[in-house]
């Protein structure tokens, strides 16, 4: 009897978990959606019908300053005073940082020493060879003395000029990159100055837009931050070498504000005077779908979607210009892509 229901007990065991499991799955999967692809998908339509669209093109892009630098100091030293503060507009030649340059100008006061007691030396020398008094070869190396002497005056003249920082240009600090007391290399950035009086402004553009550019016409723009402050600009740098898109860069100089209102790094658009009238089947940006290579629609055809290729010829804003695969008449997917794909029955909102 033992022998048994050890065989009994874990049969028992063993059945109820396979029951117990199997109605969890049959729970689960009554809760799972499952989708009836015969059921109609509400979408939204348009009939297409032949319009004229001006042709009006905005392309977006970012402003940047037309100069920018980081001061670096040209000898070593330690940062005396620091002049200037970020935000401050300096003009060129302003002193912006003061070095340490004690030492250097206790040096130059030694080689005025010298320079005195030299020029003394000449004149004396001067007189004895004219006297025949002293070799002639004295008053030479007097005088080489007294050029060595004047030579290392004028470099430590210019050691000290160097240890004043000034503005290279007109402009902002930007960054403060060191304090008084840290100590100053070649080559080690103290300031950052940009001028933003010009602005770069550059924009990608499609191959089949370049040529709305042409060096030398001015062109409208405007900062995303201030839409009512009205802007020009020139282009300056037409791009040679388009990305992956095959779009290319094209660079605007703008001239800034008086007040500077415009500051790099904000969002920009420039705006094209529009072309003549496209006369033709336009549809919603939106309704395309597939690659920019290969653009295709949702076109109703017996209460059923049927994908349509297409050929667009121009981008008008948020419209598209079709030159092949539509006709006037035909109802084009606007909305409603979600679960869609071609032969599934639709139903038009």
């Amino acid at each position: 009897m033992k022998k048994a229901l050890y065989i009994l007990i874990p049969l028992i065991l063993v059945a109820v978990v396979a029951l117990r499991l199997k109605a969890n799955k049959e729970t689960s999967q009554q809760r799972v959606y499952h989708y009836d692809k015969e059921q109609p998908i509400p979408v939204q339509v348009d009939t297409l019908v032949l319009q004229k669209t001006a042709a009006a093109y905005a392309f977006t892009g970012t402003f940047e300053p037309n100069r920018e630098t980081k001061l670096s100091a040209e000898v070593q030293g330690k940062v005396d005073a620091i002049l200037v503060e970020t935000g401050t507009r300096v003009r060129k030649g302003q002193p912006l940082v003061q070095l340490d340059n004690a030492l250097l100008r206790y040096q130059l006061q030694a080689v005025n020493v010298q320079i005195e007691g030299l020029e003394a030396d000449v004149k004396r020398y001067t007189v004895l060879v004219d006297a025949d008094a002293v070799q002639g070869v004295q008053l030479e190396k007097a005088i080489l003395g007294m050029k060595s002497a004047k030579v290392q005056r004028s470099t430590l003249q210019e050691q000290i000029r160097k240890s004043t920082i000034t503005a290279p240009f007109d402009g902002i600090i930007t960054a403060k990159l060191t304090e008084v007391g840290a100590f100053a290399a070649p080559g080690v950035p103290l300031l950052q100055l940009t001028d933003i009086s010009q602005l770069k402004f550059t924009v990608t553009v499609p191959e089949s837009e370049l040529a709305l550019f042409q060096n030398g016409q001015t062109y409208q723009l405007q900062a995303t931050a201030y839409p009512d402050v009205a802007l020009s600009g020139k282009p300056t740098m037409m791009g040679s070498k388009g990305n992956v898109a095959n779009s290319f860069p094209v660079e605007l100089t703008v001239q800034n504000t008086p007040d500077l209102k415009i500051k790099s790094g904000m969002f920009g658009e420039v705006k094209l005077q529009a072309t003549q009238p496209v006369n033709g089947i336009v549809i919603p940006a939106s309704a395309i779908v597939g690659s920019s290579v290969q653009p295709q629609v949702y076109l109703i055809r017996n209460n059923k979607a049927t994908l349509q290729e297409i050929r667009i010829s121009e981008r008008i804003g948020n419209k598209a210009v079709v030159s092949s695969g539509l006709q006037e008449g035909d109802l084009v997917v606007t909305g409603g892509f979600i679960n869609l794909y071609a032969g599934a029955n639709v139903r038009v909102q």
